[in-house]
């Protein structure tokens, strides 16, 4: 083949690369019906029972939702983050802005299950932890949300950086209980205080915007009622790094074998299945 053949073939070959990843695209947008779907999406994590093994899971999923993110191309901004005593998080809210945003990482709400060998443990036993992933369409100006201002208990404090760093001297940090439902959201991301509460009403606009779906959908629990136990019986997909490597989704029964590659924030396959399985249940 002359080198013009060639280079013929390669372009080719590159059209045909892009319209097949063209078609992946339409065909994914076309699973997304919620009209929530198209929306910014606030995703928390909570580690479960275990201390510092579940917390530093925590920390690993933190990671693999902000590379997801990369992969897509969209903005992720840490809201508020706790950090463990010795290892990993305690808890962590993160905002994710993009296109159909709330629309992937929807299907990532549930409990995610880890099975390894421990760093933490001296003997090197295996370890099963736990942690919860909640994620929440961010409510824009179009959908109002009804807060009595007299249902709100809001409480400045000083935000602290890591290693002394950016540490803020005034109490700027900013955290909101809605008395009625109980829920507590925070903000310490920003440097004004006016910011950081601005943040936090869209936290809690979003907690409780998604409480009234559940309730509009007849649901027998709300959505915070599925924190009652981060264990056995409630997750949605194992990542197995030890006696073999692989992760399952056990709804959709996809299994990956790389699980480096998804803890890395390969999660679109896991999250395409997901999504067709919704729209098959509606159907």
């Amino acid at each position: 083949m002359t080198e013009e053949g060639e280079n013929v073939q390669e372009e080719i070959k590159k059209s045909l690369d892009t319209f097949e990843k063209d078609l992946e695209n339409v065909k994914l947008q076309t699973l997304f019906d919620d009209p929530d779907d198209p929306r910014n999406a606030i995703l928390s994590i909570h580690p479960g029972a275990g201390g510092t093994e579940s917390q530093d899971w925590a920390q690993m999923l933190l990671r693999m939702y902000l590379r997801y993110a990369e992969r897509m191309e969209f903005k992720s901004e840490v809201i508020d983050l706790l950090p463990g005593e010795e290892a990993g998080i305690k808890s962590v809210t993160v905002r994710i802005i993009g296109e159909h945003a709330y629309g992937h990482l929807s299907q990532e709400s549930g409990v995610h299950r880890l099975v390894r060998i421990s760093p933490f443990d001296a003997n090197k036993r295996r370890h099963t932890s736990f942690a919860a992933v909640f994620v929440y369409p961010e409510v824009d100006e179009d959908i109002e949300v009804d807060i009595n201002p007299e249902d709100l208990r809001i409480d400045t404090y000083r935000a602290s950086g890591h290693g002394g760093q950016h540490v803020n001297v005034t109490d700027s940090a900013v955290r909101i209980t809605h008395i009625p439902t109980g829920i507590v959201v925070q903000c310490q991301n920003e440097r004004s205080q006016h910011k950081n509460k601005a943040v936090a009403m869209k936290v809690l606009m979003a907690r409780l915007y998604e409480i009234e779906k559940e309730k509009k959908r007849e649901k027998k629990e709300q959505l915070e009622d599925a924190k009652s136990e981060i264990a056995w019986g409630s997750q949605i997909r194992s990542y197995v790094l030890h006696p073999y490597r692989m992760a399952k989704d056990l709804r959709t029964k996809v299994e990956i074998g790389n699980v480096d590659r998804v803890l890395d924030g390969d999660i679109e396959e896991f999250i395409k299945a997901s999504l067709l399985l919704r729209n098959k249940t509606k159907a």
